[in-house]
Parts: C-alpha cells; structure tokens; sequence
C-alpha cells in the first residue's frame, strides 16, 4: 500500500499558493492583478489535509464508477475479438498511466488549487485559464455531477424491488428517482463542505468496498462460471474488427479511465505534495488498470465474445451464472457503491476551479471565500449542487447529460497537458520535484490519445458539442465585466 506522507500542519491560507510568484519571468502580471492578490492574502484558505492513501483513493474511486461494467459490450461489438478487446485495454491503461505522469510533473511543480486552471494561465495567459475554468464551471462539473447522479438512480432502477423510481411525487412535476438523484447531490455538497478529511474518508471506505467487488467478479469468472480458455478465441462476427474496430474500442476503454486528472484540482489540499501528488496519481492510475485488466481478463474467460456483445451488464452475468439471482444483486449493489464513490470524488472537485479563479478575481468574490472553520469551497460546493440539480430536472436522460459532458472533459485535458511543453522551454530550470520519464513521447502520445477522443466526440455528437463550444466562447465577455469590475474596484 502507498505509504501516507508526513502530516502538514501548516493551516495557513494557501491564497498566495494558487498564484504564481510576481517576480516569476514567466507571468507577466498586471497592475490590477497584483492588487488582488494582495487584498486575499489575510483570506482564509484550503488546508494541506490529503494523505497519500487518501489522494490514492480519491484516484481509484473516482475513475472506477460504473463504464467499467457497461463498456466491455460495446468493445466487443467494435472489436470482434477478445484480444483486440483486451489490447484496447492495454493500450488505454498504457496512454492513462502516460496522462498519470505528465500531470504528475505539473501538479507537483505548481501544487495549487483547480490544477488545469493554474496550468493554462500560467502558460498561456488569464483569459484562456479563465476559459478553461468557465468551461469547467459551466459544462464539465455540474455535467458530470447530474450524469453520475442519474446513473446512480439507474442502476438502482435494476433492482426488482424499486419499481418506484419512475413514480411521480405529489404535487411535483419529477419522479422519485430524479428526487432521489438531488437528494444524493446535496448529501455530497454537504459531505464535502463540512471538510475535506471527511470526504475522503469516506472515499477510502467506498473505494475498498468497489475494489472488494471487483475482485469477487474475477474470482466468479475465472473459478465459478463455468468457463474455459476456447472463449479467448472466439469471434463476434458481425463486429466491425481490424483499425477502426480497435480505435473504438480504444476510445471506450479510455472513458473507462476518464476522471484521474481530478486529484490535479485538489493539490493544494494533498500533503507533502512533491511526493505524494506523483505517488497518488500513478500509483492510483496503475491500480485501476490491474482491476480492469483482471476484470476483463475474467470476463472474456468466463464467456464468448457473442456473449459478451450482446450482454447488458456482462458483470452482472457473470455473478449470475456464478451465484444466480444473490449474484446478480451482489454486482447492482456493488455498482451503486461504485458510483456514490465517483459522485463524492467528482463533487469534492469541481468546487476548486471556481473558487481558484475567484481568488484571482476574475469571478464573484463570495465564491472565493474558504469556510472558516471547514477550510473548504463552501459557496461554490452549494452552488454547484444546485447546478446539478437543475441539470437533473431539466437537463434530459443519462446519455443526452454525457454527450454535453464528454465533448468538454477532453478539450480541457488536451489543452492541460500541451503547458508541460510550455514551461519545460520556458522555465527549464525550474525546481521540479517529479519529472516525465520518457518525455516528450509519453506526453506527446496523450495529448494525441485525447485529441483523438476530442475528435471523435465533437463527430459523434456534432449538436451537443457545437453547444459546448458556444458555451465556450460565451466566458470571453464574462471575463471582460469581472476584469473591468475589479479595476473600478482598485
């Protein structure tokens, strides 16, 4: 297990930590902006809290959420093949774990707050650090916090027992599963806001219980499903196959390992963060690619590859030819598990960008504001739920709520992970705790990996991500009032 770094008692704000010295060459800082810093200096900040297991946890349990038991169907129907299947695997853990590093050199050269948004400005400026926030404001967090919400009412609509999650409340005009989904977004707000510890204990609890899960579905496939090695050669025929079919595959795989970059938007609050922040990322990275490639592993042994493609829930099946029906409910309990551990991870985050960039004073003041005695987002943590809430209400189904979503997340990891070139020739000697290995071909094959994902999003879903981008673009005027709205101020 990752040992935890040495506790940090220093509780001091970490307002003058999320910014960039003045006298750094590399930022060329305004008059006004240097003002601001100054007036938030006697405000009061996030703490370093994290341990190293803990940020370890926060990795594992807000990546394995529920794609993992989805995805491997729709694998096989592009792939064909269990080894192509199981290549795209290897292939996504392999780019992931090169994502791992090259933000594990950024986050621990500038341990700050909202980490893509710190590695955007200071590379290319405030107003495109500003986007990179308001898209994330925007779209991305309070878009994956209704998806993951609303994926986790879904699966609880798979038990027998709930029919009456698509009843309508009295007097309402929502179901009792979309009033179920608010109700777990402001439980995780609440969580959060009442201090980081406490949520991420509570991530530790529910990522050991989702690993536990998916170890008991390995030892089903390999030991009580009645399988055999002749399934790793089978083929599904109708399946696309060659190139294309492994690309496909590949993109699924990847959004399988979506949600690692996270932790970049908690460094301010991880201990010890030259090391741990390192540790955590690829550590975290390297675990979740051990369960998905024992879990596939397990599954391609256990059934076909026509099984496999024409499974809703290849996981659930495996459990259920293994254990029968107490199998199958073992795998939707573990799946809801799976998913309050990725809403809580997901919450605990997004609150960091608004609030980072509040403190440089480009958005409202109040959301800048740490809680006193919490020494968390507060204001932005409650906003954001009821972003989510209304995205629940009124935003769609699950699928329509990722297609708004998954356009964003990937621009923002492409353009994050193109500053690592940025400050290796403009600060090159720079104290950097952690460096890539393999640099510059192992960054330069993620940002590939996620522009190519960037493409294929903004094809499949032309509508959704024309949406994304007019989003986008609406943050240009935004930022010009809350720039001119501070130089009236000072």
């Amino acid at each position: 297990m990752l040992g935890d770094g040495q506790p940090s008692c220093n509780q001091a704000s970490n307002t003058e930590s999320i910014r960039p010295s003045r006298k750094s060459p590399q930022v060329s800082a305004t008059t006004n902006e240097v003002a601001i810093r100054e007036l938030d200096k006697s405000a009061p900040g996030l703490v370093r809290e994290l341990t190293a297991s803990q940020a370890t946890a926060l990795v594992v349990g807000t990546v394995i959420g529920s794609a993992i038991f989805l995805v491997p169907a729709e694998m096989m129907q592009e792939a064909r093949s269990p080894w192509i299947v199981y290549s795209a695997w290897v292939a996504g853990a392999m780019l992931s774990i090169c994502g791992a590093v090259t933000y594990a050199e950024l986050s621990a050269m500038r341990p700050h707050p909202a980490g893509d948004y710190v590695y955007v400005r200071d590379a290319y400026g405030p107003l495109v650090g500003f986007l990179v926030a308001w898209t994330d404001f925007a779209l991305s967090s309070p878009g994956a916090i209704a998806t993951v919400a609303t994926g986790f009412v879904r699966v609880l609509g798979g038990f027998s027992s709930m029919p009456w999650l698509d009843d309508s409340v009295p007097f309402l005009r929502i179901t009792t599963g979309q009033l179920l989904a608010c109700i777990a977004i402001f439980f995780f707000a609440a969580l959060n806001y009442v201090g980081v510890r406490k949520a991420a204990q509570f991530q530790v609890v529910f990522t050991g219980l989702k690993i536990l899960m998916i170890l008991l579905i390995v030892v089903a496939g390999f030991f009580f499903a009645h399988g055999g090695l002749a399934n790793l050669v089978t083929i599904f025929t109708p399946g696309r196959g060659g190139i294309a079919g492994f690309y496909l595959a590949l993109v699924a795989a990847l959004w399988a390992f979506d949600g690692w970059a996270d932790l970049a938007d908690l460094a301010g609050e991880v201990r010890d963060p030259g090391k741990n922040l390192p540790r955590s990322l690829i550590g975290g990275v390297a675990i979740v690619a051990a369960l998905y490639m024992l879990l596939n592993a397990a599954v391609q042994f256990a059934f076909s590859a026509r099984q496999i493609a024409t499974s809703q829930h290849v996981g659930a099946e495996v459990m259920q030819v293994a254990f029968g029906h107490v199998g199958t409910t073992l795998v939707s309990a573990g799946m809801a598990i799976s998913i309050l551990g990725t809403m809580n991870g997901t919450v605990m985050s997004a609150a960091r960008m608004p609030y980072a960039v509040a403190r440089d004073g480009y958005f409202f003041k109040f959301l800048g504001r740490a809680h006193p005695r919490y020494h968390t987002p507060g204001a932005v943590l409650m906003l954001q739920a009821v972003m989510g809430v209304l995205l629940v209400l009124f935003g769609g189904s699950f699928q329509r709520l990722f297609e708004l979503t998954i356009f964003a997340v990937f621009l923002v990891s492409s353009l994050s992970a193109t500053t690592l070139f940025v400050f290796r020739i403009r600060e090159p000697n720079a104290a950097r705790p952690y460096k890539v290995w393999g640099y510059p071909f192992t960054t330069g094959f993620f940002i590939l990996a996620s522009a190519s994902l960037l493409y294929v999003s903004f094809v499949e879903n032309i509508h959704d991500s024309l949406l994304g981008c007019a989003l986008i673009v609406a943050g240009v005027p935004v930022y010009l009032v809350f720039r001119r709205l501070n130089a009236r101020d000072l």
